[in-house]
């Protein structure tokens, strides 16, 4: 009877932890466009106010329609904080293409951290005190946080907007003297382009892969195993463990020995990773796939995503960074949106195993198309931008809310 319960609550399962990721993917090509307007800074601080209304309707909230509402709220504010966040950092034009992979690389590598500490933390919480805690030591993290974004980020949005004019103007001067592949910076042109799709279609194929495996390894290990409650919450440790050395200590790597040859690699491990997981018996033997599966999705991001600014630079220089990472986190939304609902079709049918491998194969068959992207990678074209005088208003200068100067190190001088 309980392991009939269980598998009808894996469809239901899927619906929740998918409405996330379906909103963030209609959220994302707004945000890329507000981004145009606003600068980074605001989209950053109003995703971090959501962020509390989240945690509170999460601590609190006892219906399936207050969890939904809190996941649909909790893509906006994904798509608010991750899009502007890569677009800070993509546009940080005295970086040269290796520091940006690395800086890139760090970056990709908190969100692991986040999962590695959230999911044990979360689990042994909820085991030993109750449902609320976690999320209450969260809404004090996210408004200590809000206070240094007050202090640090300047809001005036008339200079942001005026900024952006400039740099645009600046870009399309730089254009008509570079001859770019493509003349109108929008998302058809991007679409266009088979290396950014091909680069989207592998980040959306190895996501995917985490992206089932969320929703229904817990119920699978109850079936098999029957672990303790808080014993769920560490199955996931190994998969951020693998993320976070995949982006933090691979971005340099990737840039050095070619990004398409370790993407071609990650994917393989992503996919072989992904078969073995059904095999396992114990939490034990889960831990070397689970580890396998992070360490691959997390090397492909820190390969991958550094190439799309690349491809941006030198292949269509009047397109605002905000199009093409509203377009890479649409790609992961869609993962993480499909992946569940499709998932829990298939667990009906085929069962677990089955959708693991399936998912596994459709990884490694991909490998293939990844050549392609060695005519791009590394790319040693000069970036459009170099003999521009561009004013570097996000990056280089910070003026708070209370008019006063920050001086601080630019973000590739931080481990000089």
């Amino acid at each position: 009877m309980k392991l009939q319960t269980l598998e009808n609550e894996n469809e239901a399962i899927g619906v929740l932890l998918s409405s996330k990721a379906i909103v963030q993917l209609l959220m994302n090509p707004m945000v890329g466009i507000l981004t145009s307007y606003v600068g980074y800074n605001l989209p950053i601080f109003l995703g971090s106010i959501l962020l509390i209304i989240v945690s509170v309707l999460f601590a609190y909230g006892e219906t399936f329609v207050s969890l939904l509402v809190a996941r649909s709220l909790q893509g906006t504010a994904s798509a608010l904080i991750s899009v502007s966040g890569m677009c800070l950092i993509a546009d940080q034009n005295h970086m040269s293409d290796l520091r940006r992979s690395k800086v890139m690389g760090l970056v990709m590598g908190s969100i692991a951290l986040g999962v590695l500490v959230g999911y044990p933390f979360g689990g042994i919480l909820y085991y030993f005190v109750d449902k609320s805690t976690p999320f209450n030591v969260i809404i004090c993290a996210i408004t200590f946080n809000l206070g240094l974004q007050l202090y640090v980020f300047n809001f005036n949005l008339v200079q942001k907007v005026n900024s952006f004019e400039e740099i645009l103007q600046l870009k399309q001067t730089s254009n008509e003297k570079h001859q770019s592949h493509f003349n109108n910076g929008n998302w058809k042109d991007l679409l266009k382009d088979g290396y950014i799709l091909l680069i989207i279609f592998s980040i959306c194929l190895t996501s995917s892969a985490m992206a089932i495996l969320e929703p229904f390894l817990p119920i699978w290990l109850i079936q098999i195993i029957n672990p303790e409650k808080w014993q769920l919450g560490t199955v996931f440790i190994p998969d951020s463990l693998g993320y976070l050395i995949g982006t933090n200590f691979f971005g340099t790597l990737s840039y050095t020995m070619g990004q398409w040859r370790m993407a071609i690699l990650a994917t393989l491990l992503v996919g072989i990773s992904a078969i073995m997981i059904p095999a396992a018996r114990t939490t034990i033997g889960l831990v070397c796939p689970h580890f396998g599966l992070g360490l691959g999705i997390g090397i492909v991001d820190s390969a991958l995503v550094p190439m799309l600014a690349n491809l941006v630079d030198t292949r269509h220089p009047n397109v605002h960074y905000g199009s093409i990472y509203a377009l890479q986190q649409t790609a992961v939304s869609l993962a993480y949106s499909v992946g569940p609902i499709f998932g829990g079709r298939v667990v009906k049918s085929l069962g677990f195993p089955w959708l693991m491998r399936t998912v596994g194969i459709i990884n490694i068959s991909y490998c293939s198309m990844l050549v392609f992207l060695s005519k791009v990678s590394n790319d040693k074209t000069e970036k459009i931008n170099n003999d521009t005088s561009i004013p570097d208003y996000k990056s280089t200068s910070v003026v708070s809310s209370f008019g006063k100067p920050i001086p601080y190190k630019k973000l590739d001088e931080l481990d000089e």
